[in-house]
């Protein structure tokens, strides 16, 4: 019988070997059991995966996304390690979603983001559907409800994933909104890279609903980076914290073609990493996913190594 959880496999970290940490895969920190570092004393990265699709076939998508957190941690072993040396990186495995019980897998998810939280971790998720935002939201909202600080969710998408639940059942286009419902007061979103071709009338009307804030692909562009700079810093100054969501179908299938809705006018990473570094100097950044990478339409681990490469330059800027 398949197990909600499934222990690290601390094989998927590979890479060169050095006599000294050079690598990821050398700082990497395998625990079992979901036994959380309680160790309050040293900086630390949580790295937890989703092997979970339930929510692409909700939503219509093509699957393969199941596979996505194992493919990014093959690819992020042999990086270069560039945190302070006092940094750990623990990696606690991956929830599943058994059969098609995928509520169970967010109701894991959200407990395991609190206590990575609690005990000064900065979690790293890695999808997985996209339907991962709701247990990870979900997570952080029960984190912070004692401590009377205002979360900022900024998602990277090309889809506002505001959209209504389909047969009564939450999908990997409906978490933000189920997010709104949830927690209608404590609701502040901004979604950057939104296509109008992939998002009908009907969500920009939600999108208005729950006071989301947005920018469209067309003006997502370097050539506008004051205009966007000055959007999230705005955004930024209006919360405490902030829950950073990378959804790789927003970036052109020219950067990432292995996911499950992939677009030719998506964004570049030159914009993306631009924004990655502005979150990142506010201090506020307590948590971050990585999603809908379908390694089964990846083509030479390109949709791979750039969520790879999304982590380490967000950890370094962090950590480094």
């Amino acid at each position: 019988m398949t197990q909600l959880h499934q222990n690290p496999d601390p094989s998927l970290w590979t890479g060169r070997k050095a006599e000294s940490i050079q690598y990821w895969h050398q700082a990497l920190i395998a625990l079992n059991d979901l036994a959380i570092d309680d160790d309050q004393s040293v900086r630390k990265i949580g790295v937890l995966g989703y092997a979970g699709e339930e929510g692409v076939r909700r939503n219509q998508g093509r699957l393969g996304t199941a596979e996505g957190a194992n493919a990014i941690r093959k690819v992020m072993g042999g990086l270069a390690f560039h945190l302070k040396e006092n940094s750990k990186i623990f990696d606690y495995g991956t929830i599943s979603t058994v059969s098609e019980e995928m509520e169970a897998s967010h109701d894991l998810i959200s407990e395991t983001v609190c206590k990575l939280l609690h005990s000064k971790h900065f979690p790293i998720l890695l999808g997985g559907g996209h339907d991962l935002a709701l247990a990870h939201g979900r997570g952080i909202y029960q984190y912070l409800e004692s401590k009377n600080e205002k979360l900022g969710i900024i998602n990277l998408d090309a889809h506002f994933d505001l959209r209504q639940l389909a047969n009564g059942q939450g999908h990997s286009g409906s978490p933000f909104y189920q997010l709104s419902q949830e927690f209608p007061t404590q609701f502040h979103y901004l979604c950057l890279g939104i296509q109008r071709a992939a998002n009908p009338r009907s969500l920009f009307e939600t999108a208005d609903q729950v006071n989301a804030k947005w920018m469209a692909m067309e003006d997502f562009r370097m050539n506008n980076w004051e205009v966007i700079q000055e959007k999230i810093l705005w955004f930024l100054d209006s919360v405490n914290k902030v829950y950073l969501s990378i959804d790789l179908d927003g970036f052109s299938s020219a950067f990432a073609p292995g996911v499950s809705a992939p677009s030719p006018m998506g964004f570049s990473p030159d914009i993306a990493f631009k924004v990655f570094e502005l979150i990142a100097s506010s201090k506020k950044l307590i948590s971050i996913d990585v999603v809908e990478l379908n390694p089964k339409y990846d083509q030479d681990q390109a949709t791979a190594r750039l969520a790879a490469r999304c982590i380490e330059y967000l950890a370094r800027k962090i950590f480094g």
